[in-house]
């Protein structure tokens, strides 16, 4: 059975203003009055207006890739100039036009008129919806203000139970738009053509300063930092370094939260093709919430959530597997001392939502599935995945018929999950090792990669980085006394810790200086360690039990370990040799 869109979530409660009809002036009335009630009562609208209505009206709507859901988040490759965008602000208070820090255009409810500021205006409902309806038609075009005043001249356009109708006005315009509470507590439309303040320049300044990546008056510094702020910034709010629409947006919700706003910033993108949500929520106490919704095509290997998606009637296209998706994301603040520094986002929970009873489904994973991304993995390198990539931000490449393009998908693909694969499981690094080891090292493409070189240099830098990132993160682990979740003594941690060490004084001094500092950092918290120095190393040998001379013994190996990493570092830098740092952009 199709299903027709405008039948959507047709079994939830604000069903009879969804439609997008006039409102009678007598009958059922919609009460929002929570930010938790107004999000779900725009998600049904925008979900039905601006995904689910552009995809049964256009033949080719582009679907999203589960993985354009997972951080982080990649530069857009296409604008689709024809699919619906819009940017909104909800505030769970009364708005104060003077002391607001944004500019829009005000609309008047009717309870506004009851306040003594208003006392010397016009009360009547007619010179009320008159005076919205200029301000509204002020900022359209010529050829449509007529249409407009026609269909909407007896009608309260800032009520929500009107929303829906108007969304497609609202959709025309090039800025926002705003939700505020009346004097009753009651949400209403209380401004179009509203700009969001960014303030980019200060904000990426502050937040480079404050995470120590930026000093004042350090150009060279600033230079070096700058892409990875940038967009370290940008993702903590749900996107890569895009649209002003995008970047005013997240830059805006992180204004209102650090001044204790109860808000939400809702936009859409014509390129991302995704509602992206940021809010106030009593669990986020250091960033507002990060939320997205899309339209998403389940891959047909995930057999299990395909069977239980088809009987439970999620998908809105069985053919194409398209379902609604939402994706909660967890932010993380910035950890120097984590080689993983550049994860600001993970993915918190996922749910597909029902087209007719708006339920969700949560028992499945579509969006981290492991098995999902190997078989990507292995795709690209068999030359037979069909998709497209954008190449560090300025080339577009399509299809893996060449081997430029398998190296350009494959540079994309661990750009993408280098983070992923230095923290997941050992099963999975090694199976993705075996791929590429068999691809890269292959004699049969040696005169290929010859003629590629740099590229080539490119992906195996990126590789290579993410190989001794992993044996950087079992350090980590070690230096919490933990192993694959087992709690280690002391002698056990250290030995470990110096077998390791011993690898990769072979391989790390000669690539990557910011893996190196981070290995020395490691090494000296050890060193350093109250507990240790106290009852094992500032202790005389005759007071020494057998474990005790053995923790003093091996701790002694990595102190010279330590001071080798340190004069082959100093070394390499007196030759004039740059590390590279292709693999960490």
């Amino acid at each position: 059975m199709t299903f027709d869109w405008s039948t959507a979530f047709s079994q939830v409660p604000e069903t009879a203003f969804l439609q997008g009809e006039h409102r009678p002036r007598e009958g059922e009335i919609l009460r929002v009055q929570t930010l938790p009630d107004l999000r779900r009562f725009l998600d049904w609208v925008h979900i039905k207006q601006c995904l689910l209505k552009p995809y049964f009206e256009h033949a080719n709507y582009p679907v999203v890739d589960f993985r354009e859901l997972l951080p982080s988040f990649e530069a857009d490759a296409y604008e689709y100039k024809e699919l619906p965008g819009f940017s909104m602000v909800a505030l769970a208070r009364p708005l104060k036009y003077f002391q607001e820090i944004f500019q829009y255009d005000i609309l008047h409810c009717l309870l506004d008129y009851t306040d003594e500021t208003y006392r010397d205006q016009c009360p009547l409902e007619s010179s009320v919806f008159g005076q919205n309806m200029r301000t509204f038609c002020a900022r359209q075009a010529k050829a449509s203000q007529d249409a407009f005043r026609h269909e909407f001249s007896e009608t309260d356009v800032t009520s929500l139970e009107n929303y829906a109708a108007l969304l497609p006005t609202i959709l025309q315009m090039d800025r926002a738009h705003v939700l505020s509470m009346d004097s009753q507590n009651d949400f209403y439309l209380s401004g179009v053509y509203c700009s969001f303040p960014s303030y980019l320049d200060t904000e990426l300044k502050r937040f480079g300063l404050n995470i120590k990546k930026f000093v004042v008056g350090d150009d060279r510094r600033y230079e070096r930092h700058r892409s990875f702020v940038y967009q370290f910034l940008m993702e903590l709010y749900g996107f890569p370094i895009v649209s002003e629409r995008r970047t005013s947006s997240a830059l805006f919700a992180r204004r209102l939260f650090r001044m204790g706003e109860k808000f939400m910033v809702r936009v859409l993108g014509q390129t991302d093709r995704t509602i992206t949500t940021l809010y106030s929520h009593p669990e986020a106490r250091f960033y507002p919430r990060v939320e997205k919704i899309a339209l998403v095509s389940v891959d047909k290997s995930q057999t299990e959530a395909v069977k239980a998606l088809y009987e439970g009637g999620f998908f809105i296209d069985p053919d194409r597997r398209v379902a609604i998706t939402r994706v909660v994301y967890r932010q993380h603040k910035f950890d120097p001392n984590n080689v993983r520094q550049d994860r600001a986002l993970s993915v918190a929970s996922q749910e597909v939502i029902h087209p007719v009873t708006g339920k969700s489904f949560y028992r499945l994973n579509l969006v981290k599935d492991t098995y999902s991304l190997f078989l990507r993995l292995n795709d690209i390198v068999r030359g037979e995945y069909s998709g497209r990539i954008v190449y560090k931000r300025n080339e577009i490449v399509e299809n893996t018929d060449t081997h430029e393009k398998k190296l350009k998908f494959l540079y994309a693909w661990l750009s993408k999950h280098q983070r992923r694969i230095i923290g997941y499981s050992d099963e999975f690094y090694s199976n993705v090792v075996k791929v590429l080891d068999n691809y890269l090292l292959s004699a049969d493409n040696y005169d290929d990669f010859s003629n590629m070189r740099d590229v080539y240099q490119e992906v195996w830098s990126k590789y290579s980085y993410i190989q001794q990132a992993r044996k950087v993160k079992f350090l980590e682990d070690l230096q919490d006394r933990n192993y694959k979740g087992e709690k280690l003594t002391y002698l056990r941690m250290l030995t470990l810790f110096t077998e390791v060490l011993n690898d990769l004084k072979f391989e790390i001094v000669n690539y990557f200086d910011a893996l190196v500092e981070r290995v020395l950092s490691l090494g000296d918290m050890i060193l350093n360690d109250s507990y240790v120095l106290r009852h094992y190393i500032r202790k005389k040998d005759l007071e020494l039990s057998p474990y005790g001379l053995s923790v003093k013994k091996t701790y002694g190996r990595l102190v010279a370990l330590l001071d080798e990493f340190r004069s082959i570092r100093k070394a390499k830098k007196e030759q004039g040799i740059v590390l590279p740092l292709v693999a960490q952009s």
